[in-house]
């Protein structure tokens, strides 16, 4: 059997013995400092202190798997814990391409893989797998930059083929993770829209975004860019459990002022609601973000696709115990019985009597503070492809 790469932990392979729906309760075993999840293994608190999932299970393409135990001799313990990697990707093109009618865009750019903050409900974890990665531990720890970002986005918008439309920036992976301080892949690409006038929304939950109001603030005046700040919960310990290593509640809500003190429209979503987690909070939510300066507003209910249901579910019975089989029990109830529905029209908002009840809430505090309705639509009017472009074609007699 080969180790899982970084913690040579192994977990029942895809389409194994199923583990119990909804643990009371998680056995610890003798010795070993770990624990059974529903995934496996559990990985010892100290090896992923600051990270949000609690296993690494194996991605679901890979053909073993390898299980650690204790040997006798400590062995477990001389494992080190897991730090952040990076590595490269390189890229044919930038701009990714989708048909969902259940989002504003049909485009994106998203410069890294794998997300540093370690939100423990992000649906984008699956797509480590395509690495050979784990969709646990691994999603937040080994990550990747796409360091021709820009060159290649620069190139995509000087085609003469490109029409341009509204590019959602960090819809998958945030865009302002920690490692975006040193790479600096978002604020060029910025750069980039911002000389082309290209429309662009940006989506996220970190202070960082403040750093690139010199370049937001322009493009704002002209129509140009709106920044979405993703806020889950006002409860600092809550958010440090979900989402280990973004910005705290209070540091997004700062980011909200200053972005609105400069011109640039606010939007504030409340993503995603969990039943009975976070949802008691959404007015209290739409309060405060719209003191802070918010001008829009919007929800997304709690996704859990492929391996993102066993670690949320493996998350729930480690940090909230005496609550994972009402939680869990609520998200089926949204979810037609399963623990996710990807049917366009319900994967983003649920369906039943308590997704209706949690949209109904969100409408009329929307409309209370005047969130809701038509928001700001972003110009495509301004585009233009500057002269001297990679690859443009000279005039004969200039």
């Amino acid at each position: 059997m080969i180790a899982h790469p970084h913690s040579g932990l192994s977990h029942p392979p895809p389409g194994g013995p199923a583990s119990p729906a909804m643990p009371g309760g998680i056995p610890e075993e003798q010795g070993a400092g770990c624990a059974q999840t529903p995934c496996g293994v559990a990985v010892s608190p100290e090896r992923r202190r600051g990270r949000g999932a609690v296993s690494n299970v194996a991605g679901r393409f890979e053909p073993t798997t390898h299980e650690a135990f204790d040997d006798g001799w400590q062995s477990l313990e001389d494992l080190p814990p897991f730090r952040t990697e990076v590595g490269e990707e390189r890229a044919r093109s930038i701009i990714t391409r989708n048909t969902s009618p259940d989002v504003g865009f049909d485009r994106s750019i998203n410069p890294y893989r794998g997300c540093e903050h370690g939100c423990i409900y992000c649906y984008a974890r699956p797509s480590h797998a395509w690495q050979g990665l784990s969709a646990g531990l691994d999603f937040e720890t080994r990550l990747f930059i796409k360091p021709d970002a820009p060159e290649l986005l620069r190139r995509e918008l000087s085609s003469p083929r490109y029409k341009p439309k509204v590019i959602a920036l960090g819809s998958n992976t945030d865009c302002y993770q920690p490692i975006e301080r040193q790479y600096e892949l978002t604020r060029r690409i910025l750069e980039v829209l911002a000389e082309f006038g290209h429309p662009v929304g940006l989506v996220t939950k970190s202070g960082l975004v403040e750093r690139d109001i010199d370049i937001l603030a322009p493009m704002a005046e002209k129509g140009l860019v709106k920044v979405a700040i993703s806020m889950t919960t006002l409860d600092p310990k809550l958010s440090r459990l979900m989402e280990p290593r973004a910005a705290s509640p209070q540091r997004r809500l700062a980011a909200m002022r200053r972005l609105s003190a400069a011109g640039i429209r606010v939007v504030v979503l409340t993503a995603p609601l969990i039943p009975a987690l976070n949802d008691m909070e959404i007015e209290r939510i739409l309060e405060a973000a719209k003191e802070a300066g918010a001008r829009e507003a919007g929800y997304v209910t709690l996704r859990l696709p492929l391996e993102v249901a066993d670690l949320f579910r493996e998350w729930l019975v480690a940090h909230f115990p005496d609550k994972a089989r009402h939680v869990l029990s609520l998200v089926r109830q949204m979810q037609g019985g399963r623990d996710y529905d990807p049917t366009f029209g319900k994967r983003m908002r649920g369906e039943g009597p308590y997704a209706w009840t949690i949209g109904r809430r969100f409408e009329i505090a929307a409309r209370r503070l005047g969130l809701q309705g038509r928001g700001l639509k972003l110009t495509t009017e301004l585009f233009h492809r500057p002269s001297g472009q990679p690859g443009e074609q000279l005039s004969l007699f200039d």
